[in-house]
């Protein structure tokens, strides 16, 4: 629904103000939306990795900082 505050519009006036409004909403609604990127460091498979995890055994633990 709109009102005329101020002035006098002419019915032209008002249908292309209208068909102006409609046509922004319409394509508003079909327009997909846009995916958003994600940064780097909130990515959730920078937490899988990507080699294989060493195997127990003595001095495993080296290779979970420093791959060989």
């Amino acid at each position: 629904m709109f009102k005329v505050v101020r002035g006098n519009p002419t019915p032209e006036d008002l249908a292309a103000a209208l068909a102006v409004v409609q046509a922004r909403a319409a394509a508003a609604s079909s327009a997909p939306a846009a995916p958003q990127q994600l940064d780097e460091w909130a990515d959730p498979a920078r937490n899988v990795p990507g080699r294989r995890l060493p195997h127990p055994g003595p001095k495993a633990w080296r290779t979970t900082y420093w791959p060989s």
